[in-house]
């Protein structure tokens, strides 16, 4: 059996793990705006 000291910890692991992959989701999402915003004002949106 292992003691809730153990399980704490595991917990705090998961949620950074959690918190970790939601900032690389947010940056990934950031990032992919910029560049649809990048081109849309630099190649004239829609012409081709």
């Amino acid at each position: 059996m292992m003691n809730g000291y153990d399980g704490m910890m595991e917990g705090m692991g998961m949620m950074m793990w959690g918190m970790g992959l939601v900032w690389v989701l947010l940056a990934l999402v950031l990032i992919l705006a910029a560049a649809a915003l990048a081109r849309y004002v630099f190649f004239g949106g829609h012409k081709g």
